[in-house]
């Protein structure tokens, strides 16, 4: 068979179901095989970014890889952007690239550049196919190391010519392992160290809403009744209604569930990665006691230098711990009033405008208490990368994992409605909501025509302000002021009758969580416009700055 068939070949072998892209001349071998193929579904995007984010999206909702796919030179560097943010945020993700002519590779050529060396810094793994009969290797190689604790992107190149050659080679069957836990010792010590502890706290990270481990999270906390605060990218690793959710921890200021790590003297890090919500935040002076839980060793900080690791499969290594809390739970004996008190005010807080009445502008708080209302518990939630983002994380939270999706490591731009048409593709049944700025909503605009292509049921909310918000939230913060972030936008309901979506425009707070279930019950894509009221941002600074803990 022709390499470019052996290829698809050995994807359909190791399960891959999607492949996103925009092809070119260079990997036209590829799409013909891809045609042929029963069980690998194409979807050509209007541009590779939204391709690699929908690659992202459906590898942070299932575990496992898809592809994104792209040509040569410019459709290898349009590729980068969602590439280093699946590669940073732990999602699995193939990406493949088209190259020249293996006979014009060493000189000056028609769009040829090093593709491999520029993915290099961005992935786990980069590699160009050098030999047809070397293609079962590198995809099997290629899949294993996405999936493999922490996941994230693999990228192949395929050159042209090479896709042409024919060859006897066959798929290599995947073979599955399970992945190691800590040993005995190390969690005696730690379950030692949890005895001896009266205020411990956990702070929850990415990897606790993979492999199981959420299951084992949740029987650890309602045994030892331990408050979890999660990061951004954890929400939903426990219900956001238990006893001991400690909502989310993650803004660069003191927030209320800061006081409880601040009161803590024993601190539970659980597939954390610093990359969202860095330790000198929550342990500026380095005197935290740490348990570090996680896939891999602790990164060396000053500021996260943990007395322990328990280093492996962190839902078998959260199972040992609740066997010895099963034994051993006469030995703990924990003073969590503080907990209680802090889940307490934030409850209160997050319900501080839920009855507002507001026209011309909404306030953000009202907007996401109204979006919670409307979906459902396994509803999902995508956040693109803005002012919005941080008060999603603050006030939208989740009753399952996976629920709430915000790139936080990366942090691209972007992200939401590429994202959002993935999430469809993978839970037809849910509803399907991205939250976007004016900003970063525009950045992808042209996935619309995929999604109405599609035919996707999902709701993109535009929250409009004429400006990049964040930006200006944070240079007003350091310097008292900001330099001219604003821009102007298209007419919503005209894009959205342009590109054959369902539009809505609400600007009036009461009318809103109705306007959201319309849009969600019409059939289609739909946009709806909203006009968010950011003065808030800088009344939500003065308000953080004035949080004084309890001693």
């Amino acid at each position: 068979m022709k390499a470019s068939e052996l290829f698809v070949r050995c994807l359909e072998t190791e399960g891959i179901e999607y492949v996103f892209g925009v092809p070119g001349e260079e990997n036209a071998d590829i799409m013909m095989a891809l045609e042929d193929s029963e069980s690998i579904r194409f979807i050509l995007t209007r541009h590779e970014q939204g391709a690699a984010f929908m690659a992202e999206v459906y590898g942070r909702l299932t575990g496992n890889p898809a592809v994104c796919l792209g040509t040569l030179g410019p459709g290898a560097t349009n590729l980068i952007t969602g590439v280093a943010d699946s590669n940073m945020d732990r999602s699995p993700m193939l990406v493949l690239t088209g190259q020249a002519d293996s006979r014009r590779q060493h000189k000056e050529s028609h769009q040829h550049m090093n593709v491999v060396e520029m993915f290099t810094p961005v992935t786990k793994w980069a590699h160009a196919i050098l030999h047809p009969d070397n293609i079962p290797e590198v995809i099997r190689k290629a899949v294993r190391l996405s999936r493999t604790e922490k996941p994230g992107a693999c990228h192949i190149e395929l050159a042209e010519d090479l896709a042409k050659h024919d060859t006897d080679a066959m798929p290599m069957v995947p073979r599955r392992f399970r992945r190691p836990g800590p040993d005995d010792k190390i969690v005696d010590r730690a379950f030692d160290m949890l005895a001896g502890s009266r205020r411990p706290i956990i702070v929850a990270g990415n990897g606790t809403i993979r492999k199981r481990a959420s299951q084992q999270l949740r029987r650890f906390c309602e045994a030892t009744g331990i408050g979890a605060a999660s990061t951004f990218m954890a929400k939903g690793c426990v219900d956001v209604d238990a006893p001991y959710s400690l909502f989310t921890i993650g803004l660069q200021a003191k927030d209320l569930v800061s006081c409880a790590v601040d009161a803590s003297d024993l601190v539970i890090t659980i597939g954390y990665d610093m990359v969202e919500y860095h330790p000198r935040l929550w342990n500026p002076d380095g005197s935290k006691q740490i348990i570090h839980i996680d896939f891999l060793p602790a990164e060396i900080d000053q500021f996260y230098h943990p007395e322990i690791e328990l280093v492996g499969d962190v839902a078998h290594a959260l199972w040992m711990l609740n066997e010895r809390v099963a034994r051993g739970g006469d030995r703990l004996d924990f003073d969590l009033s503080q907990q209680a008190s802090v889940r307490e005010d934030m409850r209160a807080e997050l319900a501080i405008h839920a009855d507002d009445r507001t026209e011309g502008t909404i306030r953000p708080q009202k907007a996401l208490w109204d979006v919670r209302s409307v979906m459902g518990p396994d509803d999902i939630v995508l956040s693109d990368v803005g002012a919005h983002k941080m008060w999603i994380a603050r006030h939208y939270h989740c009753h399952e994992p996976n629920t709430c999706l915000i790139p936080n490591g990366f942090c691209s731009m972007g992200f939401a409605l590429p994202g959002a048409v993935a999430a469809h593709l993978v839970h037809p049944d849910r509803r399907v909501l991205a939250i976007c700025g004016d900003a970063g909503f525009l950045m992808n605009v042209q996935e619309m025509e995929t999604a109405r292509r599609l035919d996707a049921n999902l709701v993109a909310m535009v929250w409009e302000d004429h400006a990049y918000g964040l930006i200006a939230w944070k240079q007003q913060n350091e310097f008292g002021r900001h330099t001219d972030l604003s821009f102007g936008n298209p007419d919503w309901l005209k894009l959205a009758d342009a590109f054959g979506w369902n539009g809505y425009r609400c600007d009036r707070s009461v009318d809103l969580a109705d306007t959201l279930r319309e849009a969600f019950d019409t059939p289609g894509p739909s946009l709806l416009a909203m006009p968010v009221d950011y003065r808030e941002n800088t009344k939500l600074t003065e308000r953080l700055g004035n949080i004084a803990c309890p001693i």
